[in-house]
């Protein structure tokens, strides 16, 4: 059998005396709250997901190498002491981001990273500044892949940048960004 609960009835004064430490505590917990809700920066001990000034990225084509870094064919491989091949290295594979930044005075810089894929999840091999949109201090409005749906038939990567070097332009240029299967980068206005 459950023992019944008693309820006590509490005179309004009573009830406002205990009331108060509670009420004192929702309103810290609320204030505390507030600033974090409201998009305040973070506190020093916080962690920052991803900056502000990140404006776009795309994830887009891939590439691999082979295993052997000589280009070595596996046949052909060295062998070690007692006659046994050598096991090659693992082949590296993975794909390639494009990070538009935006700078200080509005414009955006964008980046060319090279990602590896591997048991542990991804890791940056390379990061470069794509100098060509920086020379032109342009407006980034938007950067898209050739194909959304994840799948290329061969390695390397297109996607176009679309920007405005003036501000006030009311439709934007159009650029693209290839490389091909042996890694080549070319930057070039987009033909129709």
């Amino acid at each position: 059998m459950l023992p019944i609960q008693r309820s006590s009835v509490l005179s309004p004064r009573q009830d406002r005396r205990r009331a108060a430490p509670l009420s004192l505590c929702c309103l810290a917990a609320l204030a505390l709250a507030l600033p974090l809700a409201a998009g305040s920066p973070a506190r020093a001990d916080e962690t920052v997901l991803m900056p502000a000034n990140i404006i776009f990225v795309t994830s887009t084509g891939f590439w691999e190498e082979s295993g052997d870094p000589l280009g070595v064919p596996d046949q052909q491989a060295g062998t070690a002491p007692g006659n046994q091949p050598e096991a090659a290295p693992a082949a590296q594979r993975g794909y390639y981001k494009l990070v538009a930044v935006r700078q200080p005075e509005g414009n955006a810089h964008i980046f060319l990273q090279q990602v590896s894929l591997d048991a542990s999840g991804p890791k940056v091999v390379s990061s470069a500044e794509l100098e060509e949109f920086s020379a032109m201090k342009a407006y980034v409005t938007d950067i898209r892949p050739d194909t959304s749906d994840g799948l290329a038939a061969q390695p390397g990567l297109f996607a176009t940048v679309y920007l405005k070097t003036d501000p006030a332009a009311s439709e934007p240029e159009s650029w693209t960004v290839l490389i091909d299967d042996v890694g080549d980068i070319k930057v070039e206005r987009a033909t129709n």
